[in-house]
């Protein structure tokens, strides 16, 4: 007998299969689970626990390339050869030609008018009008959304929805990046966000969330590894540090690139200064 379930908890759902032993003496269950974005496996009930940590333990572990290109812009590589450059901009530009471009509306360092044509996919983290941006991309090892949130214009009122976090799911993996954050986010952009584990977050203090505004936003979030951009010089990042050194461990990165992968998430919060521009 064979039954079909969708299992919905806070971060997202989970299509579900269950097959059922109905024989005299047998029994068990096995499962086919949706595994985009992959939720956190306690999350689950006991049984898929151990069939979702089994088809873990069967696949070899992919990692993603995460390379630090300076101010808020970095590229992202998946195991694949995908690549993804955020904030792309006119001014800081990784020399590979990115597969996927995104941006955000701020400021012109975040964003251009005239990217390279050979980019394949321009995502703009806003929207026309009064409508946001929505998008939803999958392209090799890659799955890409977004989530608007709001900014400040330069008179101090709040303009609805130009700025996006965009969440790449790569590798088992959730990354956020957190663009040109203005405010701390509501449990709706957290539902809408999922479950990160890696968050790129600026740590400016000032064209930005202030330093107390971001903190909470990293304590919202909860991610097992956070990684500064948008820094400003060593005095702006050292500020952040000392904000963020008494629930995480600071680790200063010798490179601007680091792989990561499931396997290699630390179990306490960890947060990764990479060297860059």
């Amino acid at each position: 007998m064979a039954a079909n379930e969708r299992l919905c908890f806070r971060n997202g759902c989970l299509a579900v299969t269950l097959a059922l032993a109905v024989s005299s003496g047998a029994g068990g269950a096995s499962a086919q689970i949706n595994d985009r974005c992959p939720r956190l496996v306690s999350g689950l009930p006991s049984p898929l626990q151990k069939v979702s940590l089994r088809l873990a333990q069967k696949k070899a572990e992919p990692s993603v390339s995460i390379a630090f290109v300076g101010h808020s812009t970095f590229l992202i590589e998946s195991a694949s050869g995908i690549k993804i450059a955020t904030d792309y901009n006119d001014y800081v530009r990784p020399e590979a030609i990115p597969d996927i471009a995104t941006m955000n509306r701020a400021h012109s360092t975040h964003y251009t008018l005239n990217p390279d044509p050979s980019i394949r996919h321009v995502l703009r983290g806003w929207g026309e009008g009064e409508q946001p941006a929505k998008h939803e991309l999958e392209l090799g090892d890659v799955y890409v959304r977004n989530v608007p949130t709001n900014i400040r214009d330069w008179a101090g009122g709040t303009i609805l929805s130009q700025n996006s976090i965009f969440v790449f799911e790569i590798a088992g993996l959730c990354i956020a990046h957190l663009g040109h954050l203005h405010h701390t986010l509501t449990p709706a952009h957290l539902d809408a966000m999922g479950r990160i584990d890696v968050v790129l977050v600026p740590v400016d203090g000032s064209f930005t969330l202030n330093t107390d505004g971001m903190v909470e936003v990293l304590k919202q979030i909860d991610a097992p590894v956070a990684i500064p951009m948008h820094i400003f010089g060593e005095a702006t990042l050292q500020r952040f540090l000392e904000k963020m050194n008494k629930i995480y461990d600071v680790q200063r990165h010798p490179s601007a690139n680091i792989a990561l992968s499931r396997a290699t998430l630390p179990k306490s919060r960890t947060m990764i200064v990479l060297q860059g521009r």
